[in-house]
């Protein structure tokens, strides 16, 4: 399956991880020779021939054509040429800078451009090991967020927490930097220290944090029997082992008879939405799991897949502010049909579908929106997320004393369903 197939959901890849602006054709008509070759040479890859059927079909409404509906870009693209104290201007970074002020108009914040760097930054993969702070971070933004640092992480250990926003790292601003491009500047060898500063909710003043950064390895799934016969199962992404480790686990805790489960998808960034798909599978013998909805009218439904092996066995899903994307879609789906209570926080509320489509001739992506999903009761959680059926906060005290009382209220849940 090709990238743009596997990362519909806009993944919050993270620190886990070590399409064109004149598609449909310019006319060049009236622009200074100059400039025309500056275009060509530069758009070459983004245009068809322009011929005179090209250069005048509509690409707006009403009788305006290419030559003119363009001719205030290319003007001011001549300026910049012409009479733009630095000579010469670097054309490449014009045609991006287009490009990034494009879709930046469309008013959507998961919508941008992505050079070429950070295009192949952005292709590693879901995996499990690399070096750095250890936490999952938001990316597709206008600011690097964290959505949570991993538990026993350097990142947790420091301090950092969930909504935090990187606005500088080790003293240099990046508030007008790419987030993928950040994220490669807090990667780093194991043993080094980042400094970040950070704007966090709540606060009037900007945090700093030194981490020291390790080698951060990150399994899947995480699964073991607590008392009373409760299986506990934490998902740690959505990524391409997920599916086979949740089926292991899920076998391994009703071979320990395990009366009943507690799916814990806390910090959970998201990941792959077919993995999504498999993990709701799992706990849902039947039933739509979500349905997307396109810009152009067209649904695309997904339907729970046969086989799962807890369909009907007791189940409590744990949830908090760093539950997002896929995570979301999974607690969509089970707490829609009564399959599970939700305990915890209220969650990201990731709820709309990226593609990455990439340029031609290694000219970078566009990353856009293209569709947004909805639950199987339709709802759309998008900045809004998934409210518990039962609130539990956790605090800072309870962190350092080692408690867990979302958790524990999970526990409290599920044995009083088996007890019945």
């Amino acid at each position: 399956m090709n990238k743009a197939g596997r990362v519909v959901l806009g993944a919050l890849l993270g620190l886990v991880l070590a399409i064109g602006l004149f598609g449909s054709g310019v006319a060049f008509g009236g622009l200074s020779p100059h400039v025309q070759q500056a275009a060509s040479r530069l758009l070459g890859p983004f245009l068809p021939p322009v011929t005179e059927a090209t250069a005048s079909t509509p690409i707006v409404a009403g009788d305006t054509d290419r030559e003119t509906f363009f001719a205030p870009l290319w003007q001011a693209w001549d300026i910049a040429h012409t009479r733009f104290v630095d000579q010469p201007v670097d054309d490449v970074a014009l045609l991006r800078g287009a490009i990034r002020g494009m879709l930046d108009a469309l008013g959507d914040e998961h919508t941008a451009y992505m050079d070429p760097d950070q295009y192949r930054q952005a292709n590693i993969g879901l995996s499990g090991e690399y070096e750095g702070i250890g936490a999952f971070v938001d990316t597709d933004g206008k600011f690097l967020t964290i959505v949570s640092p991993m538990p026993g992480s350097p990142a947790e250990k420091a301090g950092v927490k969930a909504g935090d926003v990187v606005v500088a790292v080790d003293g240099d601003d990046v508030t007008g930097i790419d987030p993928s491009l950040v994220v490669q500047r807090i990667l780093g060898p194991k043993g080094t220290t980042v400094r970040l500063t950070l704007r966090r909710e709540g606060e009037t003043d900007l945090l700093e944090v030194s981490v020291v950064r390790d080698s951060i390895n990150i399994p899947s799934v995480e699964s073991r029997l607590l008392d009373g016969g409760v299986g506990y199962i934490q998902l740690n992404t959505f990524g391409e082992d997920t599916t086979r480790d949740l089926k292991r686990g899920v076998a391994d805790l009703i071979g320990q008879d395990a009366r009943g489960l507690i799916l814990d998808l806390r910090g959970n960034g998201g990941g792959y939405l077919t993995t999504a798909v498999d993990v709701s599978s799992e706990f849902l013998a039947d039933g739509v799991v979500l349905t997307e909805r396109f810009g152009d009218g067209r649904e695309e439904v997904y339907r729970a897949r046969a086989g799962g092996r807890a369909t009907t066995i007791p189940l409590v899903i744990l949830v908090d502010g760093g539950s997002a994307s896929a995570s979301e879609i999974v607690a969509g789906a089970l707490q829609d049909y009564g399959r599970a209570k939700l305990v915890g926080e209220t969650t990201y509320g990731k709820g709309s579908v990226q593609d990455w489509v990439p340029l031609d001739d290694d000219q970078g992506a566009v990353r856009v929106t293209i569709a947004r999903w909805y639950t199987p009761k339709d709802r759309q959680i998008n900045e809004q997320g998934l409210a518990p059926d039962v609130q539990v906060a956790i605090t800072d005290e309870d962190v350092k004393a080692g408690r867990d009382p979302q958790l524990d209220k999970a526990i409290e849940i599920l044995l009083g369903q088996l007890d019945l």
